[in-house]
């Protein structure tokens, strides 16, 4: 029985053989396979574009990574050219400042040191500079522009830097006279960049457009320094003196390098 059952199975596996070896040769089994293909296709197809879709997803992540890396790289670099730049104008400010001080012939009359304004407190007709007790600043040194201009003195002196009082402040009072003409008065300041001249006698004559200069009287500041230029004058019968109101020579909203006197 075993031997029969045994033949039965060697029969059907050769005669299954033959069919799938007549269905080759007759194109049969092609069309099983384009079935199949055809079922499976689409899926294939699914998986495909979506494995392609990711690809390109991960792809557009890395490029994105890339372009990201590559814009905060040229920002930081960006940022230090500004600063080079930044540099580079404050360094041309402060040559232009010292050329016009050189052609001024300043540093013939005087020994200097320049200093950068870093603060305006304007309603107290007062600066901050960048130098102070470590440079050698000290209280009541005169200050001038480029353009020997008086700005005022030094007021109080800290570590690396100091205050300047301007001559417009209401502290401030000096000694000075109409230049060219023999006519003496006192300089005092009113507050918010205004000041006058006192105490001319009566007699003297002053004319709108004459120009104020330091003199040397009083050890406050060096003689013939520019002060200002006179835009009023006011006399009476009454009073024994006359006063002029002084227009300032200097700018404030374009002060940036300043030199102080540090010896005359």
């Amino acid at each position: 029985m075993r031997m029969f059952r045994n033949l039965k199975i060697i029969v059907f596996l050769v005669l299954l053989i033959g069919v799938f070896v007549a269905l080759n040769f007759t194109g049969f089994a092609k069309n099983i396979k384009n079935f199949f293909y055809s079922f499976s296709a689409p899926v294939q197809k699914t998986f495909w574009q979506v494995g392609k879709n990711t690809s390109d997803f991960l792809g557009g992540i890395l490029e994105i990574n890339t372009i990201k890396k590559e814009l905060d790289f040229l920002r930081a670099e960006n940022q230090e050219l500004l600063s080079e730049i930044v540099v580079l104008k404050e360094l041309k400010k402060e040559n232009e400042t010292l050329r016009e001080g050189l052609n001024m012939e300043l540093q013939k009359d005087f020994k200097l040191e320049i200093v950068q304004v870093i603060g305006k407190d304007i309603s107290q007709d007062s600066l901050l500079i960048d130098k102070g007790q470590k440079e050698g600043i000290v209280k009541g040194m005169p200050v001038i522009t480029s353009q020997k201009v008086l700005l005022g003195r030094i007021g109080e002196v800290y570590d690396d830097f100091s205050e300047v009082i301007l001559i417009s402040n209401k502290q401030s009072s000096f000694d000075a006279k109409i230049s060219d003409k023999e006519v003496f008065g006192v300089v005092r300041g009113k507050g918010n960049q205004e000041l006058y001249l006192d105490l001319i006698p009566k007699e003297k004559e002053i004319a709108k457009g004459d120009l104020v200069i330091t003199t040397a009287l009083g050890g406050i500041f060096p003689q013939a320094l520019l002060v200002g230029e006179v835009k009023d004058v006011k006399k009476t019968d009454i009073e024994p003196f006359q006063t002029a109101e002084i227009e300032p020579q200097f700018d404030l909203k374009n002060l940036d390098y300043l030199f102080i006197i540090t010896d005359f």
